[in-house]
């Protein structure tokens, strides 16, 4: 098989830029370890900057997303006594999107036959050759065969654990990363949220976090050590703790129900240097992780997948070389401001083991600066919503 681009990853990163390279009729096969329905078995986050409601707009994919989709003005940092309200829209003149990933994902799988996109699924033992050529190539297992796939780029959008990272050679890797001691303990539920926006809280027991997903489907957090297991959490034990954390006033308004999705996630700060090299581009997971504090994950894929389209439709409609080679710089320093954005969020709304009263205080008087000035409640804003591309 002979293809322009090779994407590696089915995700929602893989997908986009398998839709925005179509778009622009340059050839591109997107290649998956997992089925399509494990791809969208996978619970992520849900709140979309402007940059990833723009590009599904741009494809034409955005009526379900028009049509279900909460269109977000503000949300809310909760101190223990009060709830700060971050007024998005009137600080920024934008708004952000709650949305699912999952169903970002659907909508990006569905429409893929149709626009002409190849997606292989169940790939197994898939492997990068040659990227320091202009000539690399995949070789993986589909449908028992053995198979090629020859490309002049490779794009890996397969997240932290994929093979396309590890195909960089060592000599010019360079890793920056923050693990974190706590882990997100997180409940999905189908009942109606406890706020229509949502809250960020910091309490003296740990961090707390009220979402949704559509008017009937909430996703609530708490911060655990990394010690605990899911199976010790009972639903009523993790709501009583919500109701704890996140305030007398929301929990007035919260709705208890079963979980129909439980789990820990750990947290890191984690990005991977050059997100470029020789014939090999990363996109998303695959060179960097952030915490979820800000809800930047999916939107930072999908601003390095603006980027790498750019650069990709540049080099084949204009053979401009230099696109590609500017790839890179464009997309760190985006995702820098990013990872500088989710780490402060973390660090500002989490009780940390080894924080003494010193740093408790700066957490005090940090919120209650936020609560005064609307030159921090802009900063914060303008990070929230999404920097520019």
């Amino acid at each position: 098989m002979k293809t322009h681009v090779a994407i590696v990853g089915a995700g929602p990163a893989g997908l986009l830029l398998g839709h925005l390279l179509r778009a622009e009729g340059i050839e591109c096969v997107v290649v998956e370890r997992q089925t399509g329905d494990y791809v969208l078995g996978r619970i992520r986050a849900g709140v979309l900057e402007a940059i990833t409601v723009n590009l599904m707009e741009r494809l034409g994919l955005d009526a379900r997303l028009k049509a279900e989709g909460l269109v977000e003005e503000g949300f809310n940092l909760a101190d223990g006594e009060r709830l700060i309200r971050i007024d998005v829209a009137n600080l920024t003149g934008q708004t952000v999107t709650v949305y699912g990933q999952t169903e970002v994902t659907r909508d990006l799988m569905d429409a893929a036959p149709e626009r002409g996109l190849p997606v292989l699924y169940g790939a197994g033992d898939v492997a990068l050759h040659e990227i320091e050529s202009d000539a690399p190539y995949l070789t993986f297992t589909h449908e028992g065969r053995q198979e090629r796939l020859d490309a002049r780029f490779i794009v890996g959008c397969d997240g932290f654990h994929g093979p396309s990272r590890k195909a960089i050679p060592a000599r010019v890797a360079r890793e920056y990363e923050r693990v974190y001691p706590f882990g997100w303990l997180g409940i999905l539920a189908d009942v109606p949220p406890c706020n229509h926006e949502l809250i960020y809280a910091n309490h003296e027991r740990g961090f707390a976090l009220a979402s949704m997903r559509s008017h009937v489907r909430s996703r609530y957090y708490v911060d655990v050590p990394l010690t605990e297991k899911i199976e010790d959490w009972s639903d009523e034990r993790i709501w009583d703790e919500l109701a704890i954390r996140l305030g007398p006033d929301a929990a007035a308004q919260m709705t208890r129900g079963p979980s129909i999705e439980k789990s820990i996630a750990p947290l890191r700060s984690y990005v991977f240097e050059p997100m470029r090299h020789g014939s090999l581009l990363l996109c998303g997971d695959a060179a960097h992780i952030v915490p979820p504090t800000g809800a930047k994950g999916l939107n930072l894929a999908a601003s390095d997948v603006h980027y790498a389209a750019q650069a990709l439709t540049g080099f084949f409609k204009a053979g401009d070389a230099d696109a590609i080679a500017g790839y890179a710089a464009k997309a760190l320093a985006r995702v820098w401001k990013s990872e500088r954005f989710s780490w402060s969020l973390t660090k500002l709304m989490h009780r940390f083991p080894d924080d003494g009263p010193f740093e408790r205080a700066m957490q005090v008087a940090e919120l209650d600066y936020i609560a005064t000035s609307r030159a921090a409640q802009t900063s914060i804003a303008e990070n929230y919503v999404g920097l520019p591309v």
